[in-house]
């Protein structure tokens, strides 16, 4: 590019900066009136809310009605939270027979499941008026056509088998109150042929009893006195008036056409997803500025201008969010956050090659200009290994974790641009206009060091299958305590306690209901308890807290259930999201170098995974879905920075330089050793904020983060280039 390309170059940058301030600002609420005044919304680990895995269960219908029962409960379900008044719900189909609902802002948790879970098949069947067989069936003997149920007191009733009329026939549902303790009943209106129905079963059966049933529950079984030709009835019950409201809506909405499982569930208070937003931030802001406050000291005039590139990537990013309406999650931040770190790896490659010219005494527009040109190759390359990681997480992962591979994605892009098209815009601008005579940078390593890396590197083998044995041996001896609840199943709920808590009263509050086994695990010196168990225990548990501890009020912070069908598909995924970003970066590598450069890289990647697992398991924590989300991230970072070595191999041996293969890797590692500690370390900076300011929710992430930053440093180094070197056939090339 030259001064004349300004022409287009500073118009079209001028052009998104417009663009993104469009879309992007303000991002979020600015007049304290909630979150969604802004350009960008936020997920519900964000702003509270709920996340469920719904299965259609067609097991018992004939084979034609379950081609569209999926599509029809999903109609119902949408209608039924519709009129249940949530704002922005999100109902989508996963596959032939699952349901995905996000329903943001709900605070009746409870109340919402039972909406969306209620069948609501509404039936009228006559009780049986023959003493005799009542006798029969309460002695246990079988009364063809006939089955017992209880009446809403608790007494006994004999129903007629035989449904006279459904909920299918229901025009309308609404809640009234009945005229002598007003209590709230649900009023139906039949359609017309459901009210020629009801007239005619209320005709021809005066004087019998007709029982009202819901989902195989007799509600009530009044006395049908005189015919009733006007098309409607009511429904008594003792309900409550939420209750009314939402067995109005259920109705009016229809019933099911089959049982609704609920596989998985995610749950978030609000005050856990205004902490998180608080810590989220603040993370961000931290991370932010000690990477500016670097960059600006470090490289002087140049960072500065690398800081305004880092401002425009941050802008960019949140106006792709925005743009396509994607959703801001807490793992979207800690995306935002890690893309801030890794985009000053461009900057860092760039000013280094440019310092590099600068010392061979070139001319300043010559040095800016072979800078650009050597380092885009590199920039190109190991960004492009990490978006294939990204892009990985983002197809294969879930909920969050797709929020967080979206972010990353955008962010490795926009961080190209800036750092590549707009910084050089503005050198050329700087150096038309004669403002830009030197450029002048600190120096961390004074002079190329000659280090013999390769000199230690059995030693280092064996100290890293030392360390990947230690972590692998922690992780098998842990068994199913090594899985969370997103891999395990089972239900895990975050209570954050009015007043300290004893762990040992609760566990013997829990063991009266046989939950003596339940994880109960303190957040640090809080109030806060996590609580792990089986799935579906979450309210019991729940319940016997609240009687043991009444003078001791709790909030629910958030709460999870994954089935064991969803925990076994996660656990495959998982394998498999690794799986492929292994085999697609060796491709990847293997196209652009060979097929030696691919397999050294290969067991980097591998070392560093097998590195921070382990570290996951000694430290006491769970492989989670997020954990997961990191190692793979670790991969993109760590493949990033062993193609940084791998090009300048490469470079070394097409320039025809007279060393053996052994001296060009040495060489070449002391070469990029100065870029590989400073990004290292800008990298290291946003991930120890996460990790210290970005709060509970996101710390195994940081923690995953930070041990495979230093084990991806190491591999590049003393794994990936030393097996160039050992491979065979290398020596002689």
């Amino acid at each position: 590019m030259n001064s004349a390309s300004l022409k287009w170059r500073v118009p079209l940058i001028a052009a998104v900066v417009a663009a993104c301030f469009y879309y992007a600002v303000p991002p979020f609420d600015l007049d304290g009136n909630g979150p969604k005044q802004g350009k960008i919304k936020l997920g519900l680990d964000l702003q509270g809310g709920m996340y469920l895995v719904l299965r259609v269960d067609t097991s018992k219908l004939e084979p034609r009605a379950r081609q569209d029962a999926s599509s029809r409960a999903m109609e119902i379900i949408r209608n039924r939270i519709d009129q249940f008044g949530v704002s922005e719900p999100s109902i989508q189909m996963q596959g032939e027979d699952r349901i995905v609902v996000q329903l943001p802002g709900i605070k009746d948790r409870q109340r919402a499941l039972d909406l969306i879970g209620k069948t609501a098949l509404l039936e009228f069947k006559l009780v049986s008026d023959d003493a005799a067989k009542l006798r029969e069936a309460l002695a246990g003997n079988s009364t063809t056509g006939y089955t017992l149920f209880k009446d809403e007191r608790g007494g006994d009733l004999l129903l007629e088998d035989k449904t006279l009329l459904t909920g299918q026939t229901i025009s309308n549902a609404v809640v009234n109150f009945e005229s002598n303790f007003n209590e709230p009943v649900v009023a139906l209106e039949f359609n017309s042929e459901g009210g020629k129905i009801f007239s005619d079963i209320t005709g021809s059966n005066v004087g019998r009893r007709l029982a009202i049933v819901l989902d195989d529950k007799v509600q009530s079984a009044p006395v049908i006195n005189e015919r009733i030709p006007s098309g409607r009835a009511q429904i008594t019950g003792r309900f409550n008036i939420d209750a009314a409201n939402d067995l109005a809506i259920a109705l009016s909405a229809g019933a099911l056409p089959a049982p609704i499982i609920i596989e998985e569930e995610r749950s978030v208070g609000p005050s856990l997803g205004k902490d998180s937003i608080q810590e989220g931030i603040r993370a961000a802001i931290v991370g932010f500025a000690m990477v500016v406050a670097f960059m600006a000291v470090y490289y002087l005039f140049a960072g500065v201008i690398a800081n305004v590139a880092l401002l425009l990537n941050i802008l960019i990013t949140l106006a792709a969010l925005a743009y396509f309406h994607a959703t801001l999650t807490l793992p979207g931040i800690a995306g935002v956050v890690l893309t801030i770190g890794m985009a000053v790896d461009t900057n860092v490659l760039i000013f280094e090659r440019i310092r590099e010219e600068l010392q061979l005494k070139k001319p300043m527009n010559a040095a800016v200009m072979a800078g650009y040109k050597k380092a885009f190759v590199t920039i190109f390359d190991s960004n492009l290994t990490t978006l294939i990681t990204a892009v990985i997480l983002y197809y294969m992962g879930t909920g969050p974790v797709r929020g967080f591979a979206l972010t990353l994605t955008v962010g490795i892009l926009a961080s190209m641009f800036t750092g590549i098209f707009v910084t050089r815009a503005i050198f050329d601008i700087l150096l038309a206009k004669g403002g830009l005579k030197n450029l002048h940078m600190l120096h961390f390593l004074r002079s190329t060091p000659r280090i013999n890396y390769l000199k230690w590197r059995k030693i280092c083998y064996v100290l890293s299958l030392v360390a990947i044995l230690f972590g692998a041996g922690s992780f098998f001896s842990r068994g199913k305590n090594m899985y969370g609840v997103d891999f395990a199943g089972g239900a895990m709920q975050e209570m954050r306690f009015a007043k300290p808590v004893a762990i040992d009263k609760l566990r013997e509050s829990l063991a009266q209901i046989g939950y003596g086994t339940a994880t109960i695990q303190r957040i640090g010196e809080s109030n806060d308890i996590i609580i792990r168990s089986d799935i579906g225990s979450d309210q019991i548990i729940a319940d016997k807290i609240k009687k043991d501890l009444p003078d001791n009020p709790y909030e629910v912070l958030a709460i999870e259930n994954v089935g064991p069908i969803i925990g076994k598909e996660l656990k495959v995924k998982a394998f498999w999201a690794f799986i492929i970003a292994l085999v697609a970066i060796w491709a990847y590598v293997a196209y652009r170098f060979d097929f030696k450069f691919a397999a050294g890289a290969i067991l980097a990647l591998l070392h560093d995974a097998l590195i921070a697992l382990g570290a996951v398991a000694i430290s006491g924590r769970e492989l989670s879905v997020t954990v997961l989300a990191a190692v793979l991230t670790i991969l993109g970072y760590s493949i990033n920075d062993t193609i940084v070595i791998f090009d300048r191999i490469r470079e070394r041996r097409r320039t025809g330089i007279k060393e053996n293969f052994e001296d060009a890797i040495n060489n070449s590692v002391n070469q990029t050793m100065s870029r590989t500690i400073l990004t290292s370390f800008t990298v290291f900076l946003v991930v120890l904020a996460l990790y210290l300011k970005g709060g509970t929710v996101i710390n195994d992430f940081a923690f995953t983060m930070l041990v495979g930053l230093v084990s991806g440093t190491y591999s590049t180094v003393y794994i990936a280039a030393p097996v160039l070197v050992d491979w065979p056939g290398s020596k002689s090339r």
